[in-house]
C-alpha cells in the first residue's frame, strides 16, 4: 500500500510516514458512531472535549516541537498554536450555548414553542498546513460539541500534526469512531468531499481548492459547506507621527509565519507624503529579521516556507513583478539553494499597469503609492478577495470612512491584519469565504435550528368549513 511521507522543510529530512487511508471505510466508521454520539448528553460531549485539552497539555512541548518541525515555523510560534488548541474548547462551549442554545418561545395556539439545534451528521474537515493543529481544531471541537462525527483529512504536507491531534482526542475518551483520521493527498480529499454519506464539508485552504469543492457540491444544497479561503489583504498607511510603530505593524502583518497566513498583508498602500519615512524604517527592520530553522538560538522571527515548491513559486512571482514594472525595495533572497528559506521581500508595484490579484502566501510585500484617501480605499478594494484589511494612522474620520467602505470581514485600525481572536467570528467575503465565518461563529455551521410546537395532550378543533353533524 502506498505511503504518505512528511518532511522537515528546514532540513529536508523525512519526518513521518503512514499508509494512505480508505475513504469509504473511514466515512462508514464515522456514520456508525453517529447515533450513539448524538444521543449522548451535550454535557458529556463537552466533558470529553475538556479532557482533550488535558491530553494536549500533557503533550504540550512535544506537540509544539512537532508543529515546528513539520511546518518550519519557529518554536515560539508553534507554542502559541498549541495554546490556541487548548483555549478552543472553552471558547467553543461558550459559543455553543450562546449561538445554538435551547429556548422557549410564545405559542399562539396553546402549549409551547421550542427552539433547539441538531447536528448535521458526518462532517468532513479538510485542514491546511500553515496552522495544522489550530485551524482544523477550530472546526472539529465545535462540531463534536454539537453532536457531529468527523472524518478529518489533514494537509498532505502536515499529516503528523493531524495524527497527534486525533491521538489526543482518542486518548481523552472520544470514541475512535467519532473522530476518524484520513491520511491522503488531493485524490482522497476529493473522494471525501464527494462521498454520498458526508453531510457537510468544513474547509480551510486555498481559493482554487475551495472553489473546486463548491462546484462539486453545487447540486447538493442539503450538504452544509463552510469555506475559509484566504486573501490578498491590504494594509493602508496614512498620516501618523509613529513611524517606527507603523513599520512594526507592517512587518508583523506581512512576515509573521513567513507570510503564510491567510490574513497576512500582501499589499501595502501608502500615502505619498509618508512613503519615504515609513518605507525606510520598514526596510531597516526587515533587514534585521532573523530567518533560520525553528530551534535556532536566538529564536528566529521567520522559518522557511513549507517546501521547495512554494519557495520556487514565490521566487517566480517576485521575478514576474520585477520584470513587469516593479521596483525592488528589498530583494527576495534564497540563502540555501535546496531549502525553502526566503528572506522577507518588498517591491514597489505602483508602476505596474496590471497587478496580479492572487494570494502569494509567503514573505513578499507589494507596495502601492497613492495621493488621496479615496484612491487608497479603491486600491485596497481592487481584489476579488475580502478577508482582512487594516488602516495605520489617519484620524477617527478616516477610520470611519475606511470601515464603512472597505470590503473585508476583518477590519482593523492601528493593528496588524493578522492575529484575529478566536473569541470573535472569523471570515471574509468574495473569494475569501462563503459567508460562513469560523472561530466563535463555527457553532452556526455545526448545527441547524429546529422549531417545535409542543403540547402534552392532543387538542384540536375545526371551527369553520364543516357540514352539520
Amino acid at each position: 500500500m502506498p505511503e504518505l511521507v512528511s518532511y522537515d522543510p528546514a532540513t529536508g529530512a523525512q519526518l513521518w510516514s503512514a499508509a494512505f487511508g480508505d475513504v469509504g471505510a473511514e466515512v462508514a466508521r464515522a456514520r456508525a458512531a453517529f447515533p450513539e454520539w448524538v444521543a449522548m448528553a451535550a454535557a458529556k460531549r463537552i466533558e470529553l472535549c475538556r479532557r482533550f485539552t488535558n491530553q494536549v497539555k500533557v503533550r504540550e512541548q512535544a506537540f509544539a516541537e512537532l508543529i515546528a518541525r513539520e511546518t518550519g515555523k519557529p518554536l515560539w510560534e508553534a507554542r502559541t498554536e498549541v495554546e490556541s488548541v487548548i483555549a478552543k474548547v472553552d471558547i467553543s462551549v461558550k459559543a455553543f450555548a450562546e449561538r445554538t442554545g435551547q429556548r422557549k418561545m410564545d405559542s399562539a395556539l396553546g402549549g409551547s414553542m421550542a427552539l433547539r439545534h441538531k447536528p448535521h451528521g458526518v462532517m468532513a474537515v479538510l485542514g491546511p498546513y500553515n496552522f495544522p493543529a489550530h485551524l482544523p481544531n477550530g472546526h472539529i471541537i465545535p462540531a463534536l460539541i454539537a453532536g457531529n462525527t468527523i472524518v478529518f483529512k489533514p494537509s498532505e504536507k502536515t499529516p503528523a500534526v493531524g495524527a497527534m491531534l486525533i491521538e489526543c482526542l482518542h486518548s481523552a475518551g472520544v470514541p475512535e469512531g467519532v473522530v476518524r483520521l484520513l491520511i491522503g493527498g488531493p485524490d482522497e480529499g476529493k473522494a471525501l468531499v464527494e462521498h454520498e454519506d458526508i453531510d457537510g464539508v468544513l474547509f480551510t485552504g486555498s481559493a482554487s481548492t475551495g472553489i473546486a469543492i463548491n462546484r462539486r457540491l453545487a447540486s447538493r444544497p442539503d450538504k452544509i459547506l463552510a469555506l475559509e479561503m484566504g486573501g490578498n489583504n491590504p494594509l493602508v498607511v496614512w498620516d501618523t507621527p509613529c513611524i517606527q510603530d507603523a513599520a512594526t505593524l507592517i512587518i508583523q502583518s506581512a512576515f509573521t509565519s513567513a507570510g503564510q497566513r491567510c490574513t497576512a498583508a500582501s499589499r501595502l498602500i501608502i500615502k505619498d507624503s509618508v512613503y519615504d519615512a515609513v518605507i525606510s524604517e520598514t526596510k531597516k527592520m526587515a533587514d534585521r529579521l532573523i530567518v533560520a530553522e525553528p530551534f535556532a538560538d536566538p529564536q528566529p522571527f521567520m522559518g522557511p516556507v513549507i517546501d521547495n515548491q512554494a519557495a520556487d513559486g514565490l521566487t517566480d512571482s517576485f521575478l514576474y513583478l520585477l520584470s513587469n514594472g516593479g521596483k525592488v525595495i528589498k530583494h527576495l533572497v534564497r540563502p540555501i539553494d535546496d531549502r525553502p528559506f526566503l528572506s522577507p521581500a518588498i517591491i514597489d508595484v505602483t508602476a505596474m499597469k496590471e497587478r496580479p490579484d492572487v494570494e502569494l502566501f509567503g514573505p513578499l510585500l507589494q507596495v502601492v503609492r497613492v495621493s488621496d484617501f479615496d484612491e487608497a480605499i479603491a486600491e485596497a478594494n481592487n481584489t476579488r478577495f475580502g478577508l482582512s484589511a487594516s488602516l495605520i494612522g489617519g484620524s477617527p474620520q478616516h477610520y470611519r470612512q475606511f470601515w464603512a467602505n472597505i470590503r473585508a470581514g476583518i477590519v482593523n485600525w492601528n493593528k496588524p491584519t493578522n492575529g484575529a481572536s478566536s473569541n470573535a467570528p472569523f471570515g471574509g467575503v468574495g473569494l475569501s469565504g462563503n459567508h460562513r465565518p469560523s472561530a466563535y461563529y463555527a457553532a452556526d455551521y455545526c448545527a441547524y435550528p429546529v422549531v417545535s410546537s409542543e403540547i402534552e395532550q392532543p387538542r384540536a378543533s375545526i371551527g369553520i368549513g364543516l357540514t352539520q353533524a
